[in-house]
């Protein structure tokens, strides 16, 4: 393996997950107001005709943060894929997390509840698109 410090890496950290959305008002909803995080900055591309929603707990100066790409000219929905798998968010109480986020009308395939072999508080949550958000409750 290649020695960071000598491949350009060094200090490197993850920015952002991208994702495909088809209603990104939806999206930005879900995610700011059902899931609290800050919408970071949003812009329109008309030459390309796409937007782009950044949305995170923090800014990508502290943290990462996922970027919402909405195709305006996309009229299907997208194939989730068998390869990606989840998000996953802290949280300090999952099971209050899944009240409030089914009281919503989000879906909520899985739950809180422990880990299958474990102990840990997980629940799966689907944002307006079906990607699976993990909750992980920490102490």
């Amino acid at each position: 393996m290649t020695d960071q410090t000598t491949s350009g890496l060094d200090g490197a950290r993850l920015l952002h997950t991208m994702i495909r959305v088809r209603d990104l008002d939806a999206s930005i909803d879900f995610y700011t107001r059902l899931m609290g995080m800050k919408l970071i900055r949003k812009n329109d591309y008309p030459g390309g005709k796409f937007s782009l929603a950044f949305v995170g707990y923090d800014d990508e100066a502290s943290g990462a943060v996922i970027e919402l790409t909405h195709n305006w000219d996309q009229a299907e929905d997208y194939d989730l894929g068998n390869g990606f798998g989840h998000l996953a968010i802290a949280v300090s109480d999952a099971y209050a997390a899944c009240d409030l986020l089914a009281a919503e009308g989000a879906s909520v395939p899985r739950p809180a509840g422990p880990m299958k072999g474990g102990t840990t508080v997980i629940a799966f949550v689907k944002d307006p698109d079906g990607y699976m958000i993990e909750l992980v409750q920490r102490a």
